[in-house]
């Protein structure tokens, strides 16, 4: 089975004012995308599993949206906070702290986790403590999914080295691999490579044996769990993807790069028409 997620980010706010919503106003958006996206999927119910990420403001309209289960659709939240909810304990003192029970009360049952933004986010705040350790970011995201998985929540795990690390990728890769998912149940995990060292206009485009040589690492580690290209599955990159048998999905972040790029079911449904043939 085919594993294609979205990763919807930045799309509350209208383009007039810097975002990349054009589509639907803002109160409706969840449900634009999610009732265009359901339509586009019918042909392909039993082929794919598909996972769409949404921003807090259009979880809850993308949920009521959603059809029953059965349907390959699932609603996640980006990301959640490393403490929860315990009884007789913490009944949910944490302002700003997005909870991994509180998104499952919500409907939520997916969460990403680890990606390069929220990397960075850390990476910043340790800095401005005067230094950063990578292995500490890893397992400050390891306390996370646990969280989302004792909440019942499945985890997409984020990894990826930078420009400055492509020389030991490995060793990046293998570090975030095994400290980010120490003690984690395998069955609720799929991963989610980002070369960040190609994310941005005038990078160099990953080839096949810089995707498959990170998807055979993390197959060795953890041979059960689906790997995903989280670098962005696009239709000019997707039949190459699908050829690489270690290879289990896809990530889409944008659907078009050119005018007014954003994201727009037509052409999330073609990435998945293109990637499974």
């Amino acid at each position: 089975m085919k594993y294609v997620y979205a990763n919807l980010k930045r799309f509350d706010v209208r383009r007039e004012e810097g975002g990349l919503n054009s589509m639907a106003a803002p109160a409706e958006w969840g449900r634009y995308i999610v009732s265009h996206i359901q339509e586009g999927l019918a042909p392909f119910v039993g082929k794919l599993e598909t996972t769409v990420f949404f921003p807090e403001s259009h979880i809850i309209s993308a949920i009521e949206t959603k059809k029953a289960d059965g349907f390959p659709l699932h609603i996640g939240c980006q990301g959640v906070f490393r403490r929860d909810v315990e009884k007789g304990k913490n009944f949910g003192a944490f302002t700003t702290g997005r909870t991994a029970k509180s998104m499952m009360a919500l409907g939520c049952d997916y969460t990403v986790i680890g990606h390069c933004e929220e990397r960075a986010d850390k990476r910043e705040i340790m800095a401005a403590a005067g230094g950063c350790d990578e292995t500490a970011i890893s397992r400050l995201l390891n306390a996370e999914i646990r969280c989302a998985v004792d909440a019942g929540m499945t985890v997409l795990y984020a990894i990826g080295e930078r420009a400055e690390e492509q020389d030991h990728w490995d060793e990046v890769i293998r570090r975030q691999l095994t400290v980010g998912l120490e003690g984690i149940d395998p069955a609720k995990l799929r991963i989610a490579y980002e070369p960040i060292w190609a994310i941005g206009p005038g990078r160099p485009v990953p080839g096949r044996e810089d995707i498959r040589k990170v998807a055979c690492l993390s197959k060795e580690l953890f041979p059960q769990v689906p790997f995903i290209y989280g670098g962005g599955l696009k239709t000019d990159n997707a039949g190459m993807l699908a050829s690489i048998e270690e290879v289990d999905g896809g990530l889409v972040g944008l659907t078009r790069f050119t005018g007014e790029i954003g994201f727009y079911p037509d052409g999330f449904i073609e990435i998945i028409r293109t990637y499974l043939g």
